[in-house]
C-alpha cells in the first residue's frame, strides 16, 4: 500500500517539477503581455498605431538568456538538473540565473507530492495540485509586479466552485458560494473603510478576487484562518523589511503573497490548524 502510494506520489511529483518550470515561464511573460496588451488598447483608443512587434506569448519565442538572448536547448531546460548542471550560470555568457527557478519547480513538485500522497491518484488530487500550481503563480507575479491577473484570479474562482459542485473538495457548494461572496465583500469593505478614513488605497483589487477563490475553494468557514494567518505573516515580514531597508519605493509590499501562503497552509495542515499557530 505505502509502495504504491509513493509511487504514484513520485509520478505527479515529478508532473509537478515540469508544471513548476512552464510556471516559471507564465510568471515572466504573462505580466509583459498584459502591459502589451494596455499599450495595445490605449493606442486603439487615441488613434494611435504602434509599430509591429515580436511575437511574443506564453509559447513563443522559445526561452533564452535575458542578457544574451542566447536560446536555451532541450537539455538546458530540465528541470533543477539543468540548474544543477550549468551551477547557475547561462552557458553563453555566464550570467547567473536567478535560484528562484528551481525553487518554483521543486515547490510546485513538493506540493504536486504532497497531493498525490494524501488523496492518492484522483481527480481530487489533480485539482488540488492546480490550486497549489495557481497560488505560486499568483504569488511570484505579485510580488514582482504587485499585480493579481484577472486571467488566473476569476477562473480561479469559478474552479473553486466547480471543484465543491463536483466533489473535489468536500466543500458543499452553499458554503464554497458564500465563501467567494464574504472573501470577496471583507476586503472590498475594509479597501473602502481604509480609503475614506485615509484617502488611499491600502490593496488591490485583485486581493479581493484571491480572497474570494479561497473562500470557493475552503468554504466560509476558513476565510478567518486564512486572512488571519496572511495578516500576522504580512505584518511580520514587513516590519522585518522596513528595518533592513528593504521595502520598495512608496514604502509597500504586496498581500497577494500573503494570502497565497496562508492558501497553501490551509491545504497542508487545514484551516483550523491555523488558528492554533496564531495562538486561537
Amino acid at each position: 500500500m505505502l509502495i504504491s502510494q509513493g509511487i504514484d506520489a513520485g509520478l505527479l511529483g515529478l508532473l509537478g517539477l515540469l508544471i513548476g518550470s512552464f510556471l516559471n515561464v507564465v510568471i515572466y511573460r504573462l505580466p509583459v503581455i498584459l502591459e502589451a496588451q494596455w499599450k495595445a488598447e490605449c493606442a486603439d483608443l487615441s488613434g494611435k498605431e504602434l509599430p509591429a512587434a515580436e511575437t511574443f506569448n506564453l509559447m513563443v519565442p522559445r526561452s533564452r538568456c535575458q542578457k544574451c538572448n542566447h536560446q536555451l536547448s532541450w537539455y538546458e531546460n530540465i528541470p533543477v538538473l539543468s540548474y544543477l548542471m550549468l551551477r547557475g550560470k547561462c552557458k553563453h555568457c555566464s550570467t547567473p540565473i536567478s535560484v528562484r527557478y528551481p525553487l518554483v519547480e521543486l515547490v510546485t513538485g513538493g506540493l504536486f507530492f504532497f497531493c498525490a500522497w494524501r488523496w492518492g491518484l484522483t481527480s481530487a488530487a489533480l485539482a488540488w495540485s492546480g490550486f497549489a500550481a495557481t497560488l505560486i503563480t499568483l504569488c511570484m507575479i505579485d510580488w514582482d509586479t504587485t499585480l493579481l491577473p484577472d486571467n488566473i484570479t476569476l477562473p480561479f474562482v469559478w474552479a473553486g466552485l466547480i471543484a465543491s459542485a463536483v466533489g473535489f473538495t468536500h466543500v458543499t457548494l452553499a458554503d464554497s458560494l458564500w465563501g467567494a461572496v464574504g472573501g470577496y465583500m471583507s476586503l472590498w469593505l475594509v479597501y473602502w473603510g481604509f480609503k475614506l478614513a485615509t484617502g488611499k488605497e491600502g490593496m488591490g483589487f485583485g486581493d479581493f478576487k484571491l480572497f474570494a477563490a479561497l473562500g470557493a475553494w475552503f468554504g466560509w468557514q476558513a476565510l478567518i484562518p486564512i486572512i488571519l494567518m496572511a495578516s500576522v505573516i504580512g505584518a511580520i515580514i514587513g516590519i522585518a523589511m522596513k528595518f533592513s531597508s528593504g521595502l520598495r519605493e512608496g514604502g509597500y509590499i504586496p498581500f497577494g503573497p500573503f494570502l497565497a501562503g496562508a492558501g497553501l497552509t490551509a491545504m497542508v495542515f487545514g484551516p483550523q490548524a491555523i488558528l492554533s499557530a496564531v495562538g486561537l
